[in-house]
């Protein structure tokens, strides 16, 4: 499994946790971390993660494309689980 496709599939259960969370519990939308930066703390943790075990290395590095499309994936899903449940939540 390359180093791409574990984050999609890290960034897909982070935006199903997040859309789920909502769901369950609409007030979170008031918490003090707003619900799109969750998404953005799951990218800095795998990345801190990635370079912990790997310390650096040629190739252990994730492309910005593939981040911007992970950060795409999480906050999609986490807009449409509670959207498609019906769940009263702002998300901006």
């Amino acid at each position: 499994m390359t180093l791409d496709r574990l984050f999609f599939g890290l960034m897909a259960l982070a935006g199903i946790a997040a859309g789920s969370a909502l769901m369950a519990a609409p007030q979170l939308q008031n918490f003090i971390i707003k619900p799109y930066f969750w998404i953005l703390i799951a990218i800095a943790a795998f990345d801190l993660g990635v370079y912990a075990m790997r310390r650096n290395a040629p190739g252990a590095m994730l492309t910005m494309n593939a981040r911007l499309l992970g950060l795409v994936i999480g906050v999609v899903l986490m807009v449409v689980i509670p959207t498609l449940a019906g769940a009263p939540v702002r998300f901006f």
